[in-house]
């Protein structure tokens, strides 16, 4: 491995090479032009924005189970106290963002899943409880309230994060390690990464800003002080920071603070009906493409607001609202950040020529999910169901058109996850019997039988498995 040492003047021309001038969102990057610029400090924008920054202590409760504790000769003849269930408590460490006077925090979903406690800790050191207001696993986002009414908070203003460019300086605020707030400062090093993986929506802001664990929830902001985004993950071989973080984009936290300053328990967001794919470079090819890009239609669900607004299989979306679209990641995100009601126009080309269709901002339509937790023994013991609508299939990332009954959840620990069921599959069918609703599965489930021949969707798949009781 080469190590590079850089001067302290290096260091300085390369911080301060962008300097911010005039009002609004006008920007000129330019180098600086006197000795006094070189001494500039980012220690103003710190003073203003670290009271807007919190730690976040979440802890739950778990049961640790005995490994006999299930095993029926065990309990029959061994039942001691021993084989009970023992309680732990699990904490976990994050940052936060407030983003309301009256005290409404932005932290990551992650940093408080499965939390039965939080708490809140201030950069003045006073904590607070906190309650959940709504979470959004899907942009991996969650909004608390601090249990205060009287006080007014300190609270930041969001940045347009489109606005941002790669080279912009930014700085990372949070509490890595649970050392206590701590200021970092990279660049912006990427503005739409969007084959991370890391949520639902894949379009982050890249930033070499040294983001650790503790991190997860905080803000990365930019030199006048405004939330460009919530810091979340890094890519790190080693656990620590490499220099590759990422940070969830200002514009998808607007949209999950503006549902939950509206009293939603839910993130409300437009939905297009269709399914788009990347175009690969034999699919560019094909199409007459001098390179790979834009969202491919692969299908398109009957009476959504795509097939009203003329959207066909084999379009080719390339832009929306003006705004290139490089990847259907891309395409979710830029529709997913687009405010309810109204329309988007979509660019598009259709076998080579060039188009536009303005398709309706409005939100899938949904049906009583009667979710439940299949509590008989069987092979879906654990998991957590719920009936199929269009808003569910879009929120599991699923084809529409899917029939059955959609998993939700599946805990680690379950029956239902040893035999291999995960989040977004479809049960179809079990032992030859429809399962067309959750009381269809659970009915099915509560009968006796030594095999289990299952039906699912999995990916597009249909899977035929047997399990053995």
């Amino acid at each position: 491995m080469i190590r590079i040492r850089h001067p302290l003047a290096a260091c300085a021309a390369l911080i301060f090479a962008v300097a911010f001038v005039g009002t609004g969102t006008a920007q000129e990057r330019r180098v600086p032009g006197s000795p006094a610029e070189m001494m500039a400090s980012f220690a103003p924008v710190v003073q203003r924005v670290a009271p807007m920054v919190v730690n976040v202590y979440a802890a739950k409760v778990v049961a640790n189970r005995n490994p006999f504790a299930d095993d029926p000769f065990f309990r029959r003849f061994f039942d001691l106290p021993g084989l009970m269930p023992r309680e732990q408590v699990q904490r976990s460490l994050g940052s936060g963002v407030i983003v309301d006077p009256s005290g409404l925090v932005v932290t990551n979903n992650h940093v408080i899943e499965g939390a039965d406690e939080v708490k809140v800790a201030l950069a003045d050191k006073r904590e607070f409880e906190a309650t959940l207001v709504l979470k959004d696993a899907r942009s991996d986002l969650a909004v608390l309230r601090l249990k205060d009414g009287r006080e007014q908070f300190p609270a930041i203003e969001l940045s347009n994060s489109d606005d941002l460019q790669v080279g912009d300086l930014v700085l990372a605020i949070g509490n890595p390690f649970g050392v206590g707030q701590t200021v970092t400062h990279g660049i912006v090093s990427a503005v739409a990464r969007t084959q991370v993986g890391i949520t639902d929506f894949q379009f982050f802001i890249q930033t070499d800003a040294a983001i650790n664990p503790g991190n997860s929830g905080g803000a990365l902001v930019d030199l006048r002080g405004r939330l460009a985004g919530i810091n979340t993950a890094i890519f790190s071989r080693s656990g620590g920071s490499q220099g590759i973080g990422f940070a969830i984009p200002a514009n998808m936290v607007r949209v999950v603070v503006a549902s939950a300053k509206s009293g939603g328990k839910a993130v409300k967001r437009p939905w297009l009906g269709a399914k788009l794919q990347d175009v690969t470079v034999e699919i560019a090819e094909s199409l007459g493409l001098k390179r790979p890009g834009g969202a491919l239609v692969a299908n398109v669900s009957a009476g959504s607001p795509a097939a009203r607004a003329g959207l066909k299989t084999g379009d080719l979306i390339t832009a929306i609202d003006g705004q290139t679209v490089d990847d259907p990641n891309a395409f979710d995100y830029r529709f997913a950040t687009k405010p309810l009601g109204g329309s988007a126009q979509l660019g598009l080309s259709r076998n080579g020529k060039e188009m536009r269709l303005a398709v309706a901002l409005e939100s899938a339509p949904d049906v009583p999910r009667d979710e439940l937790v299949i509590q008989s023994r069987s092979p879906f013991l654990g998991a957590k169901v719920a009936n199929l609508s269009p808003a569910l299939a879009e929120e599991l990332r699923i084809d529409a058109k899917s029939e059955g009954v959609a998993v939700i959840d599946v805990p680690n620990n379950s029956v239902a996850a040893r035999y291999g069921f995960q989040r977004g599959d479809v049960i179809v069918t079990v032992n030859e019997q429809p399962i067309e609703k959750t009381r269809d599965l659970e009915r099915a489930a509560g009968e006796s039988a030594r095999v289990w021949n299952v039906t699912i969707m999995r990916g597009g798949q249909r899977i035929s498995a047997e399990f053995r009781g």
